[in-house]
């Protein structure tokens, strides 16, 4: 039987590349990846996992739940100390909705709407 072995990418569309490298790399403090495509994109590594940004003009992301964002299509991340990140995303403007869970977990939009969940699992 032909089985899935583990998750290699996701890939989101930004409208502005640069911005949202501002984002991923200098807010979430991801690395960047090495990539030789031909279209402007943008790879960023997260432990074996990669987050591709690629370039679409007039993007913004739906949000059709915006009362709670994790009901939502999102990318999650597990991160060491989710009250720092918080912190960082509130200092550089960035929406925070915690999860109604109750648990330690908050969700955050890239400047095209995306969704990114950071729980401390």
């Amino acid at each position: 039987m032909a089985t899935v072995m583990r998750s290699l990418h996701v890939a989101l569309l930004a409208s502005d590349l640069e911005r949202s490298v501002g984002f991923y790399r200098d807010i979430l403090g991801l690395e960047m990846a090495p990539r030789s495509l031909n279209f402007p994109g943008y790879w960023f590594q997260v432990g074996e996992f990669q987050i591709h940004l690629m370039q679409a003009e007039n993007w913004q992301a739906p949000c059709p739940r915006p009362q709670k964002w994790g009901r939502n299509p999102h990318v999650a991340l597990q991160v060491d100390d989710l009250t720092a990140f918080k912190t960082r995303l509130l200092d550089h403007d960035c929406s925070v909705q915690m999860s109604a869970s109750g648990r330690a977990a908050l969700f955050t939009q890239d400047p095209d709407g995306n969704i990114v969940e950071l729980s401390q699992t």
